[in-house]
């Protein structure tokens, strides 16, 4: 991804209540930032679909690229979709800067 406006459709909201619009990908090789799946960021996930096993890998992956607790974190639609909405209490800026250095990363 190119820059911050990148995540402007996906990365939405202020400080201590950011929400994340993703589309995940269960059962990859590894879990890292693939970039804009429309106006959502696409995650790739290293857990399988099953018995909500990705919906616990996801919180928990992402509180460790946000270096928060996984109670700062909360799946709010989505439970049986690969569309997800995450809320984060963080400060919005510290979520694109992670969000954006992983995807340079990944």
């Amino acid at each position: 991804m190119s820059d911050a406006a990148d995540f402007a459709a996906a990365v939405r909201g202020s400080d201590g209540a950011v929400q994340l619009w993703l589309r995940v990908q269960p059962g990859s090789k590894r879990s890292q930032v693939l970039g804009m799946y429309g106006d959502r960021l696409r995650i790739a996930l290293a857990a399988p679909p099953v018995d909500g096993k990705a919906n616990a890998a996801l919180i928990l992956w992402l509180a460790e690229l946000f270096d928060l607790p996984r109670a700062k974190l909360q799946l709010m639609a989505g439970d049986a979709s690969r569309d997800k909405r995450v809320e984060v209490s963080a400060p919005l800026a510290v979520v694109r800067a992670r969000l954006e250095a992983a995807s340079r990363i990944g």
